[in-house]
């Protein structure tokens, strides 16, 4: 007898969900959802289940980004507020986590303000053992590690304590500010300027951090991050992640059936690597709605085909610039620097996916699209690695 269960037999929620969980027709959700709908004081009890999923769920290597993407495109918003007050409730009794959970901890609040007032009792409960199912059958996924302490002795750019202290936080607000300025113009050659120093300020981010691990007697160990890659058109999408994680010292794999990327990576590389593609994104879209309605203009409808085709052949190219870029002006003196990086990085992907394989981008066939997404990536070109200012 389970600990839930009464002397007499099992539980309201026990029994609704031998009736529910563990199988997938409607029926059976309908009749564990009418015995919740009966019992009130089966409430707490079953808060009380759903917040052991949910830390079962953290046992198993997921992150409350990654539950809320996956119920979102399963369930819907309004379960995503359900998960949304599991995680809250649970989250007292977590043990503690990083900077990254904690984010995602606060992005929360914004499900919780807009979440809809609460359902009769039949549907809430049909659609708390709709969540739960959904839950208790989500496969492990690779733990992450939170991002590792700074070294002892280690400073900013700045001199102060730590690469991610008041310097580093400066450097990334202005450079969300750079990339919402180029999202939001309707000028391309005004997008192109801002993207192109928000690039510099990334490139100069990251060897202001490389240089100070060389230097630190205990330097970091890279860590990594996932980022979702949505459909529609998400393999190109994972494509440009994956040329935006090249560029910047990082490796992405793609996990195609729950639509995210793990990024590996030094931790200043990784905010950088989630700022720029997130801005190469918006930027695409804005650029493919801007070529279909010339495509439109000229008596051609949208199609599927030429927003595949556009995007792919963005990531392509926005992929061929970045790496150049990167490679143009690497400097001898920051060449073992980076070279030791990599090693560390490329072993820590190791271990995390021993396994991994590649896959070709499917449905690239409009050449109107191909020739249009390529010029909007050469519209997006970011400029090379500044030089550093000893040289």
């Amino acid at each position: 007898m389970s600990s839930t269960d009464t002397p007499t037999g099992p539980s309201t929620v026990e029994r609704a969900f031998r009736t529910a969980l563990y199988d997938s027709a409607d029926a059976s959700l309908d009749t564990g959802a009418s015995l919740l709908a009966a019992d009130p004081a089966a409430d707490a009890d079953l808060a009380r289940r759903g917040e052991e999923f949910v830390a079962a769920l953290w046992g198993r290597g997921w992150q409350p980004a990654d539950v809320v993407r996956v119920v979102r495109r399963e369930l819907g918003d309004a379960s995503v507020g359900l998960l949304a007050e599991l995680i809250r409730a649970q989250a007292p009794r977590d043990r503690v986590r990083g900077r990254r959970w904690r984010d995602q901890l606060a992005q929360l609040d914004e499900v919780l303000a807009d979440a809809p007032p609460r359902p009769d009792r039949f549907s809430h409960a049909t659609a708390v053992l709709e969540l739960y199912r959904l839950l208790l059958r989500l496969p492990a996924l690779e733990p992450l590690q939170d991002a590792p302490p700074r070294g002892p002795g280690r400073t900013n750019a700045s001199g102060g304590p730590g690469g991610s202290g008041s310097s580093g936080a400066r450097m990334l607000a202005r450079i969300r500010a750079l990339l919402a300025k180029a999202e939001a113009t309707g000028f391309p050659d005004e997008a192109e300027a801002l993207s192109a120093k928000a690039q510099e300020l990334m490139a100069k981010h990251s060897v202001d951090e490389a240089l100070l691990d060389a230097a630190a007697p205990a330097p970091d160990a890279p860590g990594a991050c996932r980022i979702g890659v949505e459909p529609p058109y998400e393999q190109a999408k994972a494509v440009l992640l994956d040329a935006v994680a090249s560029a910047n010292h990082c490796r992405a794999v793609w996990n195609e059936p729950f639509c995210f990327s793990t990024v590996v990576g030094f931790e200043a590389d990784l905010e950088v690597v989630e700022l720029l593609h997130t801005s190469l994104l918006v930027q695409a879209q804005s650029a493919m709605a801007r070529a279909e309605a010339a495509q439109r203009a000229g008596g051609r409808k949208r199609t599927k085909t030429f927003r595949q085709s556009f995007l792919a052949a963005y990531a392509h190219r926005v992929g061929t610039r970045l790496a150049e870029a990167a490679g143009s002006q690497v400097t001898d003196d920051l060449l073992p620097v980076l070279a030791s990086r990599e090693v560390a990085v490329s072993a820590a992907a190791d271990r995390l996916f021993p396994d991994t394989v590649s896959t070709r981008l499917r449905g690239v066939s409009d050449e109107a699209g191909w020739t249009e997404g390529a010029r909007a990536a050469d519209r997006a070109q970011m400029r090379s690695r500044p030089r550093l200012p000893s040289e």
